[in-house]
């Protein structure tokens, strides 16, 4: 094998002489003086197009490579700009490097691939990189994929969600394939400009090709999918339902627990009696009913034999909230019956609820209400948010790992390499 060949393989480039290398014994650096091949020169950095010499440009650049051993290696080659017909003068593109990037090609890949995998600390100390280098490199990787394949090919069925990535009511909306289970789509905010921009990229053509969306039931999604998707089936999320149900029964204990503190021996009596006046059934049915939450909240195959006491203790003390616990598990049991049975049965519960005198689920049944045809069409069909949830809990996992990127778009990039099904490989690796 030649010498040239040889450093060729160990730099890994391709389309690239090798002029000289030289080896820095004060820096520890190896810097392999390079230069593109002629079909390769005199092309556009951003478009590749062959264009006419403008000027020397700033002279000669290094870029960063992957190290050899502990050495920390560099490709250094001069940098003329081209006179581009589209984007006017311009650097020219180099074999070995995407357009303004100060990396290789195999040192962005190999970053990109340990964004998936690694701690932020992990890669920071083994590429001897900084972290906001990082959220560049994955943004430029995950543009390049996005060039390359086309995410929205054959989108039929998929689901729309939000979810929050920073403290200061800052949230993506997210969009999910149901058949692959691909993260499609995402973008900072939640509001009907934010998913009219999907729509814009997906197009009125595959807009068309739409069969089915489920949401959470959120009216700025709804209102933006019956206009852009009108022929679509749209489904509401049996869990955000239920989880409906769960927090007007949350209410309704904490108003029992307020309650029962204003009895004599709660909490405002207990500032003006004396200590030994203190009447403990009063206290402790409020000390019950606050710790009472998960009794009410767990399906009842998964309580415990403290909480299954515990609900039995409700149900014979406090029947205004027992009666909020078992419409909160009517409404749950509707999802777990056939099309016909559960329409039939989302019709009784409606009726109950209305009657029930508790404001909470009377408020809760109009909810249902105006969303009953998208419910029954979730159960129809069959579908729910269990895909977009798993996706979201593994974004929250990944933002963890970007957090300190200064925008969301590198924490979107490194959300789509990690869950957009294109995953990035290590250089050299088939």
């Amino acid at each position: 094998m030649q010498n040239a060949t040889l450093w060729r393989a160990l730099l890994g480039v391709e389309k690239t002489v090798i002029e000289s290398v030289e080896y820095d014994e004060d820096e520890l650096r190896l810097i392999a003086h390079v230069r593109a091949r002629a079909r390769a020169r005199a092309r556009c950095g951003r478009c590749q197009r062959r264009s006419s010499a403008y000027d020397r440009g700033e002279g000669r650049r290094r870029w960063r490579a992957l190290d050899l051993g502990t050495i920390q290696v560099f490709l250094e080659a001069d940098a003329p700009r081209v006179n581009c017909s589209v984007h006017g003068p311009t650097v020219a593109a180099v074999p070995w490097a995407r357009h303004d990037a100060g990396h290789t090609l195999a040192f962005d890949e190999q970053v990109a691939w340990l964004a998936t995998q690694c701690s932020k600390t992990a890669i920071t100390e083994l590429m001897r990189i900084a972290w906001r280098t990082v959220g560049a490199i994955i943004t430029r990787v995950w543009a390049d994929v996005e060039a390359v394949h086309d995410r929205f090919a054959g989108l039929r069925r998929i689901g729309i969600d939000e979810i929050s990535y920073k403290r200061g009511q800052k949230y993506l909306t997210v969009v999910v394939d149901h058949d692959s289970g691909r993260l499609v789509w995402a973008a900072p905010g939640r509001e009907k400009a934010t998913l009219e921009q999907f729509f814009d990229a997906l197009g009125e053509e595959r807009c068309a090709q739409i069969t089915h969306v489920s949401a959470d039931g959120a009216d700025w999604i709804s209102a933006v999918v019956a206009n852009r998707c009108p022929n679509a089936v749209r489904c509401a999320d049996p869990f955000h339902i239920v989880k409906w149900a769960t927090e007007a029964l949350d209410d309704v204990r904490r108003q029992a627990w307020n309650a029962a503190r204003s009895r004599p021996g709660g909490r405002a009596d207990r500032i003006r009696w004396s200590r030994g006046r203190i009447r403990q059934d009063a206290a402790g049915a409020a000390k019950a009913l606050k710790h009472a939450r998960f009794a009410l909240w767990k399906n009842p195959e998964n309580l415990t034999t403290r909480q299954a006491a515990k609900l039995a203790w409700i149900a014979k003390t406090d029947p205004t909230l027992h009666r909020a616990y078992l419409l909160k598990e009517g409404l749950r049991l509707v999802f777990q019956l056939g099309y016909d049975e559960a329409a039939k049965a989302l019709q009784a519960w409606i009726g109950w609820a209305r009657r029930c005198r508790i404001p909470t689920f009377v408020d809760l049944q109009r909810r249902i209400v105006k969303h009953r045809p998208s419910i029954l069409a979730a159960i129809e069909h069959g579908l729910s948010n269990g895909r977009i949830e798993s996706v979201n809990t593994k974004i929250r996992l990944i933002t963890r790992v970007a957090f300190g990127f200064k925008s969301p778009d590198a924490l979107i990039a490194l959300a789509m390499l990690n869950l957009g099904g294109h995953r990035p490989a290590l250089p050299g690796r088939k």
